[in-house]
């Protein structure tokens, strides 16, 4: 698929420099591209290299001028960069319709518009909107609810009565709406505590690979509006995490534990259970996070502690060798004095 600088201009909404007539096949980086290819430089080195490459075009958000290349000028060349991409590499979709291997139950409601490929099976009740797409391999189960220009990719589960919101995506291997976990000591033995919630996920929230996202025990689990999850991510029984937050991989939240609007937890941070996290909180990589956080606090350390407070005690904790080894020459030298009369 190809088109002209001026229709990838006014996509941007960006200014042309040079010939908007020109016609760009496809998006490359700059060190790769050729002739014909659109390319992006969000700093001076990148367009240096992107001015010396075969590219026809170079999206720009800076006062880079050159009479080598046509520019197109935008307010932000990343954001101009994942706009852009999509339109010269489509994602890869199975055909409308559902695809004869599949298993769908009588009582099942698709949209016509839906796709539901080979090997996916739609259980009793479920209801599948416009647009949204089951790439294979996907079992859906009694009462599921997934919404408009939904993706769900190849060998996701998702537990009985589920809901998902619109333009959700769902990449492979992800289980949704499993077993809490819940016992009760009793008699010698961990009894189940039967988990009878399910799991509620908001729109526009987009889930890694192999994320398990446990139902709630009495009432939901639920994913915030436009909060984006990474791989390997552990989200346990009636979480509730607020809107646009970002969990990157291999962490891991405890149960009932409550997250604000615009939380960002780092790489393999981990939450106890029963938590409140106000808004706008930052947990840094690695903190194991014991207490309530306020609105707005970055904290880091196991145990997590305020940034600052923590960074006190690992400056202080870098002068122990020398405190020690100052301490044993006193402890030596008190030794060797005569005792006072």
């Amino acid at each position: 698929m190809s088109f002209t600088v001026a229709e990838i201009a006014q996509l941007l909404g960006g200014e042309v420099v040079g010939d908007a007539s020109l016609v760009l096949t496809t998006f490359a980086a700059a060190d790769k591209a050729k002739a014909g290819d659109l390319t992006f430089a969000e700093n001076k080195t990148f367009f240096e290299r992107a001015e010396q490459s075969a590219a026809a075009a170079i999206i720009v958000d800076k006062p880079f001028t050159t009479e080598k290349k046509t520019l197109i000028r935008v307010a932000d060349s990343r954001r101009a960069f994942a706009k852009v991409l999509p339109l010269f590499f489509p994602e890869p979709m199975p055909p409308a319709g559902v695809h004869p291997s599949a298993t769908i139950a009588p009582t099942a409601k698709i949209h016509p518009t839906a796709r539901i490929g080979p090997h996916c099976i739609v259980s009793e009740g479920v209801t599948i909107g416009e647009h949204s797409c089951l790439h294979g391999n996907i079992y859906v189960d009694v009462g599921c609810q997934i919404g408009e220009r939904s993706v769900i990719f190849h060998n996701v589960t998702l537990y009985p009565r589920t809901v998902i919101g619109d333009r959700v995506r769902i990449h492979a291997g992800t289980v949704v709406g499993s077993d809490g976990f819940g016992y009760v000591f009793d008699e010698g033995e961990h009894r189940k505590v039967p988990q009878i919630g399910n799991v509620i996920i908001h729109d526009d929230v987009e889930i890694g690979a192999n994320v398990t996202i446990d139902r709630g025990a009495l009432g939901p689990t639920v994913i915030g509006k436009g909060t984006k999850i990474d791989n390997l991510v552990q989200i346990a029984h009636n979480v509730v995490t607020g809107e646009h937050c970002l969990i990157v991989a291999q962490a891991g939240i405890a149960g009932s534990t409550k997250l604000g609007d615009l939380v960002t937890l780092a790489g393999q941070v981990g939450l106890a259970g029963h938590l409140r996290i106000g808004d706008k909180v930052t947990i840094a990589a690695q903190s194991g996070v014991m207490h309530d956080i306020g609105v707005g606090e970055k904290w880091f350390g196991t145990p997590a502690q305020p940034d600052r407070q923590m960074k006190r005690q690992l400056l202080a904790s870098q002068k122990l060798p020398e405190m020690l080894r100052r301490l044993s020459a006193l402890e030596k030298l008190l030794k060797t004095q005569p005792p006072k009369a």
